[in-house]
């Protein structure tokens, strides 16, 4: 668990970068990085047009700001998620203690299914609301490559969060088999509840002095009393 399970290292073992960054679930979380800040970052530059008969800008996703908004709020909220995921990566190999880990875990499985669900959500709005869009809001095809680089990268995003999710969750399994999840980790020679080993006296070799075996008094060759009474004749 400690390292394999999830982690790049052991617990309270110094910082490896380049284990790190060679984790499945790190390279997956830079690439949803990544893909968040294409999406917010299209449509806040290129997501609102001006019109000549109107004093405020529209969102070029048929004119509904709702959509644009969505894109924006899920883009920047994905984007801080990573980052903190990302410094939980890099923290988690000092967590010493077996509940917080999988807290660690179960809150990455939930967190990048749930984003992974808002991904899914996002693209069908906005593909919906670009595909209703009037040509007449946008007579100069203003924007068009960054809104549907927006939809584009919204769909690539699924998969990277709930590629972070089944990870996660392997993870999860991994540290349930190692037992490491299942009970707290004890070292047996602290286990004050562990009976001692009964202690065997070695057997005796054959130094007369030594400490081996029963003590069995051996038989009294200076006796020469007569056993018993004994007439003689004379």
């Amino acid at each position: 668990m400690e390292g394999g399970a999830y982690g790049a290292g052991k617990a309270g073992g110094a910082f490896d970068p380049y284990t790190l960054i060679r984790q499945p679930h790190t390279i997956l979380r830079v690439v949803s990085w990544v893909f968040s800040i294409v999406v917010f970052g299209s449509i806040v530059n290129e997501g609102y047009l001006n019109s000549s008969s109107e004093s405020e800008e529209f969102c070029i996703y048929n004119r509904n700001s709702n959509a644009c908004g969505y894109g924006v709020t899920v883009g920047v909220l994905a984007f801080l998620t990573c980052l903190l995921y990302l410094a939980l990566d890099v923290y988690f190999p000092q967590i010493s203690s077996v509940k917080d880990r999988k807290k660690a875990v179960l809150s990455d499985i939930g967190v990048s299914a749930f984003w992974a669900f808002l991904w899914f959500v996002g693209f069908c709005y906005l593909a919906n609301q670009w595909q209703v869009s009037k040509p007449k809001d946008n007579p100069l095809n203003e924007g068009t490559d960054a809104a549907r680089a927006a939809i584009a990268f919204s769909f690539f995003s699924i998969f990277t969060w709930a590629g972070q999710a089944v990870l996660a969750f392997q993870r999860y399994q991994i540290g349930a088999d190692s037992a490491l999840f299942s009970q707290d980790y004890m070292d047996p020679s602290q286990d004050s509840s562990m009976p001692y080993a009964p202690y065997v006296e070695p057997s005796a070799g054959p130094d007369p002095t030594g400490m081996g075996g029963t003590y069995q008094q051996p038989a009294n060759t200076f006796d020469t009393e007569p056993q018993g009474y004994q007439s003689q004749g004379y």
